[in-house]
């Protein structure tokens, strides 16, 4: 009985163990995908300056910061982008660069309100 363990449960044992570390190894490469470097990375604050190859915007907060984004050649826009306007941004990093790919303007509080 016990060399009939051996012959049996030894071999199905190591198959159990190949396919964990299969579905272990396929879970970890999968995770990487989820940074991939062409994903579009967001910044949400007010537009502080504005002109025809950049776009600055400055967040406030616990945190502030201020980014400037190069303004890609088919970047699109929603909404009215001006100085002083709450948008969002999503961009990307290309040569070390933040590169605009599509700017969404919020609704500010007096729009809001008014509908």
């Amino acid at each position: 009985m016990r060399r009939n363990w051996i012959r049996i449960g030894l071999p199905i044992l190591l198959m159990a163990g190949l396919v964990a570390a299969g579905a272990a190894h396929a879970a970890k490469s999968s995770g990487s995908t989820a940074k991939n470097k062409y994903a579009y990375h967001q910044f949400t604050g007010v537009v502080t300056a504005l002109d025809k190859e950049s776009l600055t915007v400055e967040k406030s907060g616990k945190q502030p910061m201020t980014r400037t984004f190069m303004r890609h050649e088919a970047m699109t826009t929603q909404g009215d982008l001006a100085k002083d306007a709450r948008v969002t941004v999503y961009y990307r990093d290309e040569g070390g660069k933040s590169v605009a790919h599509k700017v969404v303007v919020k609704a500010g509080p007096e729009t809001a309100s008014s509908s």
